[in-house]
């Protein structure tokens, strides 16, 4: 069985996150909004980790990425369940399942029960809160 590892937390004031992150990225991560579909889907397709833009943890893997065909990045499971956080986020007179980092408290988006195999599920990422990082040998 696999230790679990403590989360080193990350916190800045509110004008640390906005310097860091510029406007659209305080919008959506500190403030939960949301990035147009189609803005920000421009990653490699290469091998790689997408990580927080927030505090640079780790969030998904290269290799669980698909083209849901919605316009944002999406995945179908977090590179380390720890590090990805749900909540329900009531918001917009509905029930949805928000994801956020959780060494940054950062909004990430949602997760849906629409996704491809092996996991059924869709992470339904920010492009805006993603950084990636290529895989190197």
């Amino acid at each position: 069985m696999a230790e679990s590892t403590e989360i080193q937390k990350v916190e800045k004031s509110d004008e640390e996150w906005r310097a860091q992150l510029g406007d659209m990225g305080y919008k959506v991560m500190r403030k939960h909004g949301t990035e147009r579909a189609f803005t920000h889907d421009d990653f490699p397709k290469e091998p790689g980790v997408f990580v927080c833009a927030g505090c640079a943890a780790p969030l998904f893997d290269s290799e669980t990425k698909f083209d849901s065909g919605t316009g944002w990045p999406s995945f179908y499971a977090p590179k380390d369940s720890d590090l990805v956080g749900e909540r329900v986020d009531r918001s917009l007179f509905m029930k949805r399942t928000e994801v956020h980092c959780n060494r940054c408290e950062g909004h990430l988006g949602h997760v849906f029960p629409d996704g491809p195999r092996p996991t059924g599920l869709r992470y339904c990422i920010n492009g805006v809160a993603l950084e990636f990082r290529p895989k190197t040998d």
